[in-house]
C-alpha cells in the first residue's frame, strides 16, 4: 500500500511540474511570436491546374493558338514564320525532286528529250548525276519534313511550359532578406537569411 501511495503522489507531482514548467515556456514563446508575426492575406486567384494542358492542346489542334491562350500573342507570328520555313523548303525540295526524277525515268525509257539532257552529245547531267541529285534532294526533303514536324512539337511544349510559368508567384510575398536583429535579454545579435512566404 506505501508504494501504491508513492507511485501516485510522484506522478502527480510529476504531472504538476511538467505542465507547469511547460505553460509557463508555450506563454512566453506565444507572446514573443505574437509581437513579431503579422497576417497579410491578399486576396489572389486560384491556380488553374488544366491551364498548360488546354494551352498544349489548343497549339496542337491549330499551331499558335496555344500561345494566343496564354495571351503571348508576339510568339504566334514566331511559330507560323517557323513552321512556314519548313514547309516551303520541304515544298521546293520536292518540287526539284520530281523534276530530276521524271528525267531520269526519260532516260531509262530511251528518251533523250528531258531538260538536263543538252543539245550537245554528250549530256548536261549524267544518268549517275541524277542518280546522286535524286539522293541528295529525297534526303533534304525528309530532314525538312523532320525539322517541321519538330517545329510543330516545339510550339506545343512552348505553350505548355509557358502556361506553366504563369502561374508562378514572383511578387513581394515571397521573399529571401538578409536579416540583423539585436537581443537585448542576452546581450548577443543576431545575423542570418529569412525566407519569407506571405499567404
Amino acid at each position: 500500500m506505501p508504494n501504491k501511495r508513492l507511485y501516485i503522489t510522484t506522478f502527480i507531482l510529476f504531472y504538476v511540474c511538467f505542465f507547469g514548467f511547460s505553460q509557463t515556456k508555450t506563454d512566453s514563446i506565444a507572446s514573443n511570436i505574437a509581437k513579431e508575426v503579422i497576417i497579410d492575406s491578399p486576396v489572389r486567384e486560384p491556380m488553374n491546374i488544366l491551364a498548360p494542358s488546354k494551352a498544349a492542346f489548343y497549339s496542337a489542334v491549330l499551331p499558335g493558338l496555344g500561345q494566343a491562350y496564354n495571351k503571348k500573342y508576339w510568339k504566334i507570328p514566331i511559330v507560323y514564320a517557323a513552321l512556314g520555313t519548313g514547309v516551303y523548303f520541304y515544298l521546293d525540295n520536292d518540287k526539284v525532286y520530281k523534276r530530276y526524277r521524271n528525267a531520269y525515268k526519260s532516260r531509262l525509257a530511251g528518251h533523250t528529250d528531258d531538260e538536263f539532257y543538252g543539245d550537245g552529245p554528250s549530256p548536261k547531267v549524267s544518268s549517275e548525276g541524277l542518280i546522286r541529285a535524286q539522293n541528295t534532294l529525297r534526303r533534304n526533303k525528309e530532314l525538312s519534313l523532320l525539322i517541321t514536324f519538330g517545329l510543330y512539337a516545339l510550339n506545343i511544349i512552348d505553350a505548355n511550359v509557358d502556361a506553366h510559368l504563369l502561374q508562378y508567384n514572383l511578387d513581394e510575398n515571397l521573399a529571401l532578406k538578409p536579416h540583423f536583429k539585436y537581443n537585448e535579454q542576452e546581450n548577443s545579435t543576431n545575423l542570418g537569411v529569412t525566407l519569407n512566404f506571405k499567404f
